[in-house]
């Protein structure tokens, strides 16, 4: 189902509670798995975005940094009802203005394949990395 986001307030470093946090999580992955605990790390991101639909959470990323000019793109997440909105693109493009505001001269993200797409439209150059398992 494709909504509207003209009503979806974007905030910046709000600290949503990790139930509705959880409860984004679960409905975004259809899973009953515990969902990451996130309250320790939001704060030590560089920033976090949260979208709200009244009060109601439906959208989160966040980004980490190594402490200088690289910036880690995680946990992007739309709830269903607002897939394919322009909701998932108003984030991570807020959070790759943000960043930039906050001194970030590298961006990084990881994805899987059928996302590359969607990274590239929002200005992400495809490279080689590396990445080990645990």
């Amino acid at each position: 189902m494709t909504g509207s986001i003209a009503h979806i307030e974007i905030r910046t470093d709000s600290f949503p509670s990790d139930k509705k946090l959880g409860a984004l999580w679960r409905a975004a992955w259809k899973s009953d798995t515990q969902p990451p605990r996130f309250q320790r790390t939001l704060r030590t991101c560089l920033l976090h975005l949260t979208a709200h639909e009244g009060a109601r959470l439906v959208g989160f990323v966040k980004m980490a940094t190594d402490g200088g000019t690289h910036g880690f793109l995680l946990d992007p997440v739309v709830h269903p009802d607002l897939r394919r909105s322009g909701l998932g693109t108003l984030l991570v493009k807020t959070a790759i203005t943000t960043a930039r505001d906050r001194g970030m001269q590298h961006l990084h993200v990881d994805f899987e394949p059928s996302l590359r797409t969607f990274y590239e439209k929002c200005g992400f150059a495809p490279t080689e990395a590396g990445l080990i398992r645990f």
